[in-house]
């Protein structure tokens, strides 16, 4: 890989950031192509509504998520996932605590 993790990345080696609100987000493995992060909601904290020229894919780990994305809402648990088209308004609330698993592409330039 010219750019991004090793191809192994044990859970130790990647720190946690604080992003406040009750947010927290962790970089996983990534390249110029794609990058994988996991962010952690507690009860009631707000990814705020946004954009970005990036295809997102998100897993829900764990947790309870009210996720609006365009015109549309959808209440989402364990195991649901759902896509966000480039450059489409997209936010989450989490309604109990929780832990989406985000995949991007290309890579988000700006996490690091």
């Amino acid at each position: 890989m010219s750019r991004g993790t090793d191809i192994f990345l044990t859970d130790g080696e990647a720190p946690w950031t604080d992003l406040g609100g009750g947010l927290k987000r962790k970089i996983l493995t990534y390249d110029e192509s794609v990058m994988m992060v996991r962010v952690v909601f507690e009860k009631g904290a707000v990814g705020a509504p946004h954009r970005h020229p990036h295809i997102q894919c998100t897993l829900v780990a764990h947790g309870r998520f009210a996720v609006t994305i365009g015109e549309r809402t959808a209440t989402l648990s364990a195991g649901d996932s759902f896509i966000v088209p480039t450059d489409v308004v997209h936010s989450v609330v989490a309604l109990e605590a929780g832990e989406l698993v985000d995949t991007f592409t290309p890579l988000r330039e700006d996490f690091l």
